[in-house]
């Protein structure tokens, strides 16, 4: 998390230091992504096949090493290839993080196990952009990857010495290929096809993504229906509090990424508040996701997550409307405030839809269930940021407003999503 982070600040100075324009330096992003994305799904397959501690591991270990890749890239285009390679390595450890985290809790103190894996997160976000500013102040980008081998062979340790491994099944399962190309086809076009729909690519091209998309869809989710155990999950998504927990979490994470990547436009552009000024105004939502999580992680223990749930979004969607109707000069006490209420709602709301995806699954499925966890999130956000280039393209100079309006509709249908699993079995209380 922390490594997203600091590369996401770090891109204009990398950008800058190897003569590429800002829009071809963005695939250093996009890349990383769409490695994850397509692999997440596969690889958490596989860590029901052969043990999440080994998927982990290996994973963990891909990572740190192609980070020596990353710091001595001299061209955009070994750096991209790089990334790939970290990206796949990412989706190794994210894939079965929420599965291991399961078989390393109690049932019932689960919820804080989630909630301090939330809270882990916040911290990364929130540290991200001081940790980049710090070592640029003292070194060259490349150090902010290097960084990555010391602190991935200390991990590599701890995992060695402390990660459970988790009961196999006790048939043989076969890793079907035919899945997992069509899982990459079907990510990679739908993704495709959002970004192009947002930077305005031509309409033949457009046209041709989605032909391609709805050609491969039905192909894909048929085969994975007749297979025993799939790799989309489809199995998990017939049980209704599992697929509206998916639901909410895409919307949530669509209207948290619209939040946050318009922001810091009109902070700079419209307000003309300086880069630090600005890190420091979004700060608070990260910070009051932190104190939150925890809490909400003790809550699940007494109340239904859809409930906790639809009252975490309810204040994120209230928050989000609030600050598009921010007055035209307001004080940084508005804005604080405000991003406060986003993220103390976002905090409440995340740790009870986490615990309440991966409990509804059956435990020899929590590999399924923590891989659609993270697609689902990665989904979210990938559209949300997709939609913001989308309402600059339409709105201009409101394309922020515009913005935070769209994220407030979809932070809306989140808090009724989340309120719809209130008619479903509580499987978020321990028995």
């Amino acid at each position: 998390m922390l490594d997203g982070a600091i590369a996401n600040v770090a891109l204009p100075t990398i950008a800058a230091d190897l003569r590429t324009s800002p829009a071809e330096s963005v695939w250093i992003v996009n890349a990383y992504q769409l490695a994850i994305i397509v692999c997440l799904l596969p690889f958490s397959f596989l860590g029901e096949m052969v043990g999440y501690r080994r998927v982990y591991q290996a994973g963990l270990l891909l990572f740190s090493c192609t980070s020596l890749l990353y710091a001595l890239a001299d061209s955009l285009t070994p750096l991209t290839l790089a990334r790939v390679l970290q990206g796949i390595g990412g989706a190794a450890l994210m894939s079965v993080n929420t599965a291991l985290i399961r078989i390393i809790w109690p049932r019932r103190c689960l919820g804080r196990g989630l909630s301090i894996n939330s809270l882990v997160v916040a911290v990364a976000s929130a540290a991200g952009p001081t940790v980049a500013a710090g070592i640029l102040a003292v070194g060259h980008w490349p150090w902010l990857f290097l960084i990555n081998l010391p602190l991935g062979a200390l991990a590599l340790a701890l995992g060695w010495r402390f990660l459970p491994p988790n009961p196999l099944p006790a048939s043989t399962r076969r890793f079907d290929l035919p899945s997992a190309v069509m899982n990459a086809l079907f990510f990679g076009l739908l993704v495709a096809l959002l970004s192009g729909v947002a930077q305005g690519q031509s309409r033949g091209v457009l046209l041709g993504e989605l032909l391609l998309l709805l050609l491969v869809t039905p192909l894909f989710i048929r085969r994975q229906c007749g297979l025993a155990v799939p790799l989309l999950p489809v199995d998990l998504l017939r049980i209704p509090l599992f697929s509206l927990s998916i639901a909410a979490s895409v919307c949530a994470f669509c209207a948290q990424m619209l939040a946050m990547v318009s922001l810091p436009f009109w902070l700079q552009s419209g307000l003309g508040r300086s880069e630090v000024t600005s890190g420091l105004l979004l700060t608070p939502w990260p910070l009051a996701t932190m104190v939150l999580a925890p809490i909400a992680g003790r809550l699940i223990e007494r109340f239904h997550a859809g409930l906790l749930g639809a009252v975490g979004l309810g204040l994120f969607a209230c928050g989000l409307l609030l600050l598009a109707l921010l007055p035209t000069a307001p004080t940084d006490a508005d804005i604080i405030w405000r991003m406060a209420l986003c993220g103390a709602g976002f905090g409440l709301f995340q740790s009870p839809n986490n615990h309440t995806l991966i409990t509804a699954a059956p435990p020899v499925r929590s590999g399924g269930a923590s891989g659609m966890l993270d697609t689902a999130r990665l989904l979210g956000q990938t559209s949300g940021a997709a939609l913001v280039a989308l309402m600059f393209n339409l709105f201009a100079a409101s394309g922020t407003h515009a913005s935070l309006l769209l994220a407030a509709g979809f932070a809306a249908a989140a808090t009724l999503v989340s309120a719809l699993r209130l008619s479903q079995p509580d499987a978020v209380r321990p028995q």
